[in-house]
């Protein structure tokens, strides 16, 4: 009577559950266990959104549309577009043409169609969870990414392994993405605050010596506090002093009531751990408040910015002339694949892309090409594809996704404002490529756990 009841409904074999079940029984019976019933035939046709036979997938790209980060958020919704359009074959291709492994074909994914829908995260984690679920739920996407908030980013992927829905993590540098947040369904293709730190770290010994006292001012977030532990543990390593930290709200605006006490506080150097329009407004207001004309302690006053973006650099403007930090990926970098990305992007927009736009896009392909390696939309098995997958000709030389914490490990650049800019976009000096040796660590020393694969 129970087996009557069974759902009929087929899987990729052609077998429905009743007949999964007759054949486990026989199989077992004779000490043998088919291939198809041990990759869990009846779970890959049962997860969230699966096209089954529908000839288009739905991608769902979730960025700030609108709050501090809106800059980053339009520069990413650029970047997935286009990355729509290449994964079915229309303009020229893009990274597609310089990835290496390559599993894509130009026809979609697994042969269908590539669509998306977006949403707006107004850089808010209540407000980024509400649009990821309607857009698994009401909109049917089996995968999302965006975003340029940690805080968003930890929200959303721990949704993400609720639904058992992939999420490509976007732009986010908290060492908790991937550390004591990180979980099965998220991926990160993002540096973090430790190997900001550890980039730097040469550089600052060796421009600005090892007997400063600094002065932080940090988003008040996971980002910022993680970003604030990472610089000043290579810092004091150092041997410099933290004279203060200080929590500013994300987009206050007006930053004045935080920087007149630095004028008095013995500090020689202002660490900026901003972003987006923070970052703007911060270093603008204490360019004004005539910080780097000041000597301290016998020493030229200092301000870093340890997290750069081209977009807060054209916002920044003549301030940020000199001013040392990071960033993930730039678009002056001479690999082929950064090149491409640059030309197909410009072609296509007027302007050269930004780390932002670089990394989403990235990110959209490789979630595309773990499909096609897995030959399945199932979650698990496109999982397994993405961990300790390793790549090249995607910009920053060779890469690898660990399979232990779901980070992105490649180089990372040291970065400066330039002081001679040659255009509206040439902004920031590539001070040094840092290999991928300087930066990485032990996946275990910010613990947490991945959890299941859902099925």
């Amino acid at each position: 009577m129970r087996e009557t009841r069974m759902s009929d409904k087929k899987n990729s074999a052609g077998w429905s559950r009743r007949d999964v079940m007759k054949a486990a029984g026989a199989f077992s019976a004779a000490g043998a266990m088919p291939m198809f019933f041990s990759r869990g035939a009846w779970a890959e046709n049962n997860f969230a959104n699966n096209p089954g036979k529908a000839t288009s997938i739905k991608l769902g790209f979730n960025v700030p549309q609108t709050g501090a980060y809106a800059d980053e958020g339009a520069d990413e919704l650029r970047a997935f577009k286009l990355a729509v359009k290449h994964l079915n074959g229309e303009g020229d291709g893009g990274l597609m043409n310089t990835m290496k492994p390559l599993s894509l074909k130009g026809n979609g994914v697994l042969g269908k169609k590539v669509e998306y829908v977006t949403g707006d995260t107004q850089t808010k984690s209540d407000a980024a969870r509400a649009s990821a679920k309607r857009m698994i739920e009401k909109d049917g996407v089996i995968m999302f990414s965006g975003g340029s908030s940690s805080g968003v980013a930890i929200a959303v992927q721990s949704l993400a392994q609720e639904m058992g829905v992939v999420f490509m993590a976007g732009l986010t540098h908290s060492n908790d993405t991937t550390g004591k947040d990180k979980r099965r369904y998220g991926f990160r293709h993002f540096f973090n605050a430790k190997m900001t730190g550890s980039a730097l770290g040469p550089v600052l010994k060796k421009e600005m010596g090892t007997d400063r006292k600094a002065y932080h001012l940090t988003s008040d977030y996971t980002w910022g506090w993680t970003q604030e532990e990472s610089i000043k543990e290579t810092t004091e390593a150092l041997g410099w002093k933290t004279v203060k930290t200080v929590r500013t709200p994300v987009g206050a605006g007006d930053f004045s009531q935080y920087i007149t006490p630095i004028l008095n506080s013995g500090a020689d150097t202002l660490i900026l751990n901003h972003y987006g329009k923070d970052m703007i407004n911060s270093l603008t207001q204490s360019i004004q408040f005539g910080l780097k004309d000041k000597q301290v302690n016998g020493k030229n006053f200092e301000i870093i910015v340890p997290l750069y973006s081209r977009l807060m650099a054209q916002g920044a403007g003549k301030n940020l002339k000199g001013i040392l930090g990071t960033t993930n990926w730039n678009w002056a970098l001479k690999d082929k694949g950064s090149q491409a990305f640059v030309k197909s992007f410009g072609s296509e927009y007027g302007f050269p892309p930004s780390q932002a736009a670089h990394t989403c896009y990235v990110q959209t392909l490789l979630y595309a090409n773990a499909c096609e390696m897995a030959g399945t939309f199932y979650p698990p098995e496109v999982i397994k594809q993405l961990e300790g997958f390793k790549f090249d000709g995607m910009g920053n030389g060779a890469t690898e996704y660990r399979a232990e914490d779901h980070q992105c490990f490649k180089d990372v650049l040291v970065v400066r404002g330039n002081e001679n800019p040659t255009s509206q976009f040439d902004l920031l000096e590539i001070v040094q490529e840092v290999p991928r040796s300087q930066v990485e660590y032990d996946a275990k020393i910010f613990g947490g756990e991945l959890g299941p694969y859902k099925v």
